[in-house]
């Protein structure tokens, strides 16, 4: 029987080698990697109404120089995010917006061992040059305070450890809304993700225009930072 990490790594390479030709001089000047679970491929929406593809929209709009490749499986968690790591880095990303942890809490894993697996993703990418912005993660209240608090805690300690833009809570201004959610009261609908396209951009952009020689509002304050 074919293995489900086969699978995932054919996938993964398809993704890259059939990424549509680009002539040198049309070479983006950034490449972006959106890593993450079912929230970043996009499930139940359509392949253009995902974040990453909404996201791509919106950055053409503004006339940055940049590509978007969405690398979102879903169900995965963060130990399958560590063990994707070597993928990830096959596309040779300038940026990733790492969003993963969300399926290890909602299974009750250990917050311990998420913390371990993100901090050990982010030292790969960071050993390759990668720049990070990492992506937040909360839990429903009916998961307890205890377990609650400690998973949440996980995001802005890496976050101040790796010295990194934090995205504080992901799902910020979507979670929990009727009209911004699919059925399942999980994943966001087409303009759901368009909320978290504008406020992934609020750390994004200063970062694009730093690396484009812009003017650019102030850099978000990073967790331990003054």
């Amino acid at each position: 029987m074919i293995s489900t990490r086969w699978l995932i790594g054919l996938w993964w390479c398809l993704q890259v080698v059939l990424l549509p030709p680009w002539s040198q001089a049309d070479e983006p000047a950034l490449r972006i990697v959106a890593f993450g679970d079912s929230l970043t491929a996009g499930l139940g929406v359509g392949p253009h109404e995902s974040y990453p593809a909404q996201l791509q929209q919106r950055l053409d709009q503004l006339g940055y120089r940049a590509r978007v490749i969405n690398a979102g499986v879903s169900g995965d968690t963060t130990a399958g995010g560590v063990r994707r790591v070597p993928w990830i880095l096959n596309s040779k990303p300038d940026l990733v917006i790492l969003e993963l942890g969300a399926n290890d809490g909602l299974r009750g894993l250990s917050p311990a061992q998420t913390r371990q697996n993100l901090d050990r993703i982010m030292q790969q990418l960071s050993a390759a040059g990668v720049q990070v912005i990492l992506a937040g993660m909360k839990l429903p209240p009916n998961y307890g305070a205890e377990y609650r608090n400690g998973f949440e805690a996980i995001y802005p300690a890496l976050a101040a450890r790796h010295d990194v833009p934090l995205i504080p809570f992901f799902l910020e201004g979507v979670a929990a809304s009727a009209t911004l959610n699919q059925a399942d009261g999980i994943h966001p609908t087409k303009e759901g993700y368009r909320v978290i396209v504008s406020q992934i951009l609020t750390t994004l952009q200063p970062i694009l225009d730093h690396r484009n020689g812009r003017v650019s509002p102030a850099q978000p304050q990073r967790p331990g930072r003054r």
